[in-house]
């Protein structure tokens, strides 16, 4: 489950290069997906620096390493380049994204949704959602207040990504 935002049109937002290693042009990357599955050696992916300069890059090898997995990109095999992608946001098109068991979503998905009581109480929008031992966590606010939503089937009882909105069953005392 990627867990952040369609960051450009179409696309969605996989990882951030965040280093180097070594002197062969191997990158550090931070994850936003649930596992390195989605970077694919061969996949090609859009990759935009700092400055918001885009280019598409074929992905070499992934492997985890330490607290911080490695990424080798196709044609960067020095030092000085891979310097150059630190920063960098990774991309792939939403269309390439694995497909997902029936009522279950993107994170990405879900941010931005309205969220509404049974009796139809307005509650704010889904701002972020972030992972608990057990459950993930909706975090809901509107100008007033932050409401943390447990994401479990016995309170969300209703999602709809056409209407961008979500129906919960709040348990007594979470307001």
């Amino acid at each position: 489950m990627l867990k952040t935002s369609a960051d450009k049109k179409g696309y969605v937002l996989i990882g951030k290069v965040v280093g180097v290693h070594g002197i062969k042009g191997t990158n550090k990357f931070k994850s936003y997906a649930e596992s390195l599955s989605v970077f694919v050696p061969g996949r090609s992916i859009l990759v935009r620096d700092n400055r918001s300069r885009e280019k598409r890059v074929a992905i070499d090898w992934v492997k985890p390493h330490t607290r911080t997995p490695l990424i080798a990109f196709k044609g960067v095999t020095e030092h000085d380049e891979a310097e150059a992608l630190v920063g960098a946001d990774m991309f792939i098109p939403e269309t390439e994204l694995p497909a997902l068991d029936e009522d279950t979503y993107y994170w990405f998905e879900l941010i931005g949704l309205e969220v509404y009581t049974t009796e139809e109480d307005y509650l704010g929008r889904i701002t972020s959602i972030f992972e608990t031992g057990s459950n993930d966590v909706y975090v809901v606010k509107d100008k007033k207040r932050e409401v943390l939503i447990p994401a479990l089937e016995s309170v969300v009882i209703d999602i709809d990504l056409e209407l961008k909105r979500m129906q919960v069953d709040l348990p007594e005392g979470l307001l």
